[in-house]
């Protein structure tokens, strides 16, 4: 049986990283309480700018070759956007979202090059020995569009280069504190509206996009010109969709680790009520000994007597 002194010692170090878990439960909460209002404040912007994407994509041109990143073509390389944690401690957070894109590589036909936005998911894919195209870390709790402009550069031009026939995005849909949802969704090209509307019928569509209804047979009107309007609103929009993503991924994180830090602490504190009921009572046997041992040393010499 432990000594009381090993017991002590014990109880002393749970409640230290009690004192830690709960010191990080109480950051994460705050953290996620800013980012669940800029997630929130910008969700709808970013759909109705994802369903303008999808009705541009649909829209014959008149004027020149259309638009690169509307325009699909034979894939013969995909590049994936991995969204994961710069750190741990966040329960299955960064396990969810690493295990569906894994799973979409597996899936892919062609060579998959991968864009990692934080440190978890860039060890992972290295450790497995996947192709890095590039790697971004350390981006802000509270990110603001021109934090992640470099990113949505490499996207962008890496597409018109021809160093990938399409893109998507692995990231974490934030829907409520205990709820988040692992996706993978194509960012370029844009979705058609018919293959958009079959995407959404069939499911494989995140569940946040599903309520989007697709208009099919609407004519836009381009002013002043159909090619300058979307090559200013096509690549800004795509820079939003990830911006959001982001915003979703960094939410979901610091809500994981805000649950994981709050069960770390109830369970040290239950820990240590279950050790100092085993001090308390290897303590009372202790004593017990010691007093028996009194009597008997005490009628011993009594006897002596």
């Amino acid at each position: 049986m432990a000594t009381l002194r090993s017991i002590k010692r014990r109880i002393r170090s749970v409640k230290n990283i009690s004192q830690v878990t709960r010191a990080m439960q109480m950051v994460a909460a705050s953290k996620m309480r800013r980012a669940q209002e800029q997630v929130l404040a910008t969700r709808e912007y970013a759909e109705k700018a994802w369903e303008l994407l999808v009705h541009l994509a649909s829209q014959p041109l008149d004027e020149g070759e259309p638009h690169p990143l509307l325009t699909p073509r034979p894939v013969q390389r995909t590049g994936l956007v991995l969204i994961t944690s710069d750190k741990g401690l966040a329960g299955g957070y960064n396990h969810n979202i690493i295990r569906r894109a894994v799973q979409f590589m597996q899936s892919c036909s062609t060579p998959v090059r991968l864009i990692t936005i934080g440190r978890k998911g860039r060890d992972f894919m290295l450790r497995i020995g996947a192709d890095i195209a590039a790697e971004f870390m350390d981006l802000p709790s509270q990110p603001r569009i021109l934090d992640i402009l470099p990113i949505t550069r490499v996207i962008i031009e890496d597409f018109e280069r021809g160093l990938f026939d399409e893109v998507y995005l692995a990231y974490t849909i934030f829907h409520t504190t205990m709820s988040y949802e692992p996706a993978v969704l194509r960012l370029l090209p844009i979705y058609r509206s018919a293959e958009f509307a079959a995407e959404v019928r069939s499911g494989i569509l995140p569940s946040v996009f599903r309520h989007i209804e697709p208009v099919e047979g609407v004519q836009y009107v381009y002013e002043p010109s159909a090619r300058l309007l979307l090559n200013t609103v096509v690549p800004r929009f795509t820079e939003l969709q990830v911006y959001q993503a982001i915003l979703e991924s960094f939410a979901s994180e610091h809500s994981a680790r805000m649950v994981a830090m709050r069960s770390a602490t109830d369970n040290a504190l239950e820990m240590i009520d279950s050790l100092t009921v085993t001090y308390n009572r290897a303590r009372q046997e202790a004593i017990t000994k010691e007093i028996l041992d009194i009597a008997g040393g005490a009628e011993a010499l009594s006897k002596m007597r």
